[in-house]
């Protein structure tokens, strides 16, 4: 096993029914456009050498300069190219949403200018729009498979009907659905624990959409890992939440990593083999966080961390 700084290198997880075999975390650049040419390049190299080789980006994060200071920070060349798999995001505009055929290929071709690649990996669709025609996307989606543009498709934040519509029409494999996911937020697991009950946890609010993934070859990527509510803010290290600080940092203590490592470990522990996209711009932090691909939670540490979260078992 590679240790580099302490850290070891991240285990491997298959996306989907794909060939991509990536590591288990991914590294979330929403706020790379804040960066100078210089950080962004060392937290891009430094991601890199501890296993982390997916990029998650979208036409949106930083009005397009995300995807500009990341391609401008590495120089991407081909050598460089071939070692990471680049995922973005398209459909959200200002107001609205916008899965049109038109929007989709347009915003393609400017992610593909701002990254400086002639390929993304991965293309998702960013929040459903509630007026798609799944017949557009699917054209979309065969111009771009067919021309080299994208590799891979997938979705975000869509449960198991709006999926099931678009693959009615697609020629190409969905091999990803980005959903939120923190030991603080926890809506696509509450239900399944709370079977035939009459709380507000048994209610399915999303079609199952966990399971549905597990069926269906989907691989689940959770956003916002360290935050709660919707995007209320972070939960580790905050005073609002002392009994799940508590025992992150009893379990950190016993494991030998921090807080935020543990976090990580606790939906790396699921079944499911999710994917967390982390989007610490810290590469002292993010090789904290990398430790979470080599601690293993016992299902009973497991579900403490749920319950202190304030979840209750029926």
């Amino acid at each position: 096993m590679t240790i580099r700084k302490g850290v070891f290198l991240l285990k491997k997880v298959r996306l989907g029914n794909s060939d991509l075999q990536v590591g288990e975390i991914s590294l979330g650049c929403m706020r790379m456009d804040k960066l100078s040419k210089k950080d962004a390049a060392y937290v891009i190299e430094n991601a890199m050498e501890a296993g982390v080789d997916l990029f998650d980006h979208a036409d949106i994060y930083g009005g397009g300069k995300s995807e500009e200071v990341f391609a401008d920070a590495i120089d991407l060349n081909s050598s460089i190219r071939e070692k990471m798999i680049i995922q973005t995001k398209c459909g959200i505009r200002k107001g609205f949403f916008d899965f049109s055929k038109e929007h989709i290929l347009t915003s393609v071709d400017g992610s593909l200018e701002r990254l400086n690649t002639d390929y993304i990996d991965i293309l998702l669709l960013h929040r459903p729009d509630a007026l798609m025609e799944p017949e557009e996307v699917a054209e979309a989606f065969t111009k771009l498979k067919e021309s080299g543009k994208v590799r891979h498709f997938g979705v975000s934040n869509q449960h198991p009907m709006q999926i099931e519509l678009l693959k009615k029409y697609l020629k190409e494999d969905l091999i990803v659905n980005q959903l939120q996911l923190s030991i603080m937020h926890t809506p696509i697991i509450d239900a399944g624990l709370n079977v035939n009950m009459q709380n507000d946890a048994s209610i399915v609010r999303d079609s199952g959409i966990l399971e549905y993934c597990r069926l269906h070859d989907l691989t689940i990527q959770a956003w916002s890992p360290f935050q709660y509510g919707m995007i209320n803010g972070v939960f580790v290290g905050n005073d609002q939440f002392p009994e799940v600080n508590a025992k992150l940092q009893e379990l950190a203590e016993k494991k030998g990593v921090t807080d935020s490592a543990i976090a990580i470990a606790w939906i790396l522990r699921h079944p499911a083999k999710i994917q967390p996209v982390v989007g610490t711009m810290n590469p002292e932090r993010l090789n904290d966080i990398a430790q979470a691909s080599h601690i293993e939670l016992t299902r009973e540490e497991w579900y403490e961390l749920y319950r202190v979260a304030g979840n209750k078992l029926p």
